[in-house]
């Protein structure tokens, strides 16, 4: 027997829609899956759900090297998973909606009017935006007291942090039911006390890819010196170019875009034009296409030699890199 949706929201919802099978709205899908939810992830096309599709398959290989998932596991993953243009059929059976679109204000709130005469009466809706807040959306979504953020960081199977965000018409339940989700597919929800663009993750996020962006921009570090600097000093597996890599172009080039006009900021609006015309004019859009500022699927910064002491060979070359902006 089927639960009531209202019984069903008290363990966590369990039927879920993602508004969006890009990186993160992909990983958002195929986590949740592999926890045991049921999944449809709705797109614009059939183009971007083969795509979704497709990093689903690699997803696949990662979720069995890294998580130790059996193939059976893998099997029942696929089985809960579906994907469909149709906005209507997406939504129609959801308890939860996961909004994953493009970090464009504009985009959001079209999607949320059209899609909010679709929607079931009980269902929750959620944006994983990270530098808008559920406010700017509360009044599109048609149902403000079932709105929030929840907003995950990028490969959810590793970092495993989910912020939750409320505005000032959330209800206690959604943010009850939603945190419960959260744990659910293995999340430690990360409640966000007062209401902030960048959340807390990407509060100290963004200023980083920012001043990395900008020392690439400006000639002062190469992207390789950038990241083996920051792997150094905080231990990390990716400095902040391969941290945009994994982010992808795309939506780097969205919140540096959009924070450049908001703030009438110059130096986010430079990165942003610095962004288009040397990676997404190129077709260079990160991970999502093999290449960014690395080439994937084995980029620089994870092999063993890329933060190993050089030889003294090397000493003319980077003697040469250090005087190359002197000539200018």
């Amino acid at each position: 027997m089927t639960p009531s949706l209202s019984s069903s929201l008290e363990n966590g919802p369990h039927r879920l829609c993602v508004l969006g099978g890009g990186v993160l709205g992909g990983q958002i899908a195929w986590h949740s899956a592999f926890k045991g939810k049921s999944v449809i992830v709705y797109d614009i096309d059939d183009t971007a759900l083969e795509r979704c599709r497709a990093s689903h398959d690699h997803y696949a290989g990662i979720y069995q090297a890294d998580v130790g998932a059996k193939p059976e596991a893998i099997a029942a993953t696929r089985a809960r998973l579906a994907y469909t243009s149709d906005l209507a059929e997406a939504v129609a059976d959801a308890e939860l909606v996961i909004e994953a679109v493009p970090e464009d204000p504009e985009i959001k709130r079209q999607l949320y009017r059209t899609m909010a005469p679709l929607l079931g009466p009980e269902t929750l809706v959620a944006t994983n935006s990270s530098t808008l807040l559920p406010a700017d959306f509360a009044d599109d979504s048609g149902r403000p007291e079932r709105y929030c953020a929840l907003h995950f960081a990028n490969l959810v199977w590793i970092m495993n942090v989910a912020e939750v965000m409320a505005h000032p018409r959330t209800s206690r339940t959604t943010l009850e039911s939603v945190t419960r989700f959260a744990i659910d597919i293995g999340m430690i929800p990360i409640p966000v006390e007062k209401p902030r663009n960048g959340y807390l993750i990407n509060s100290w996020l963004v200023p980083l890819l920012t001043a990395s962006l900008t020392l690439l921009r400006e000639g002062i570090g190469s992207a390789e010196m950038i990241d083996r600097t920051f792997m150094k000093m905080w231990s990390s597996a990716a400095g902040p170019c391969g941290m945009m890599d994994i982010i992808g172009m795309k939506t780097c080039f969205n919140v540096s875009h959009h924070w450049g006009e908001v703030d009438d900021n110059d130096e986010m609006r430079a990165n942003a034009n610095f962004i288009h015309q040397h990676y997404l004019a190129n077709g260079k859009l990160g991970l999502p296409s093999g290449e960014g500022f690395y080439r994937y699927p084995d980029p620089a910064y994870s092999q063993s030699t890329f933060m190993a002491v050089p030889d003294h060979s090397e000493a003319g070359h980077i003697a040469a890199q250090v005087l190359k902006g002197m000539a200018g």
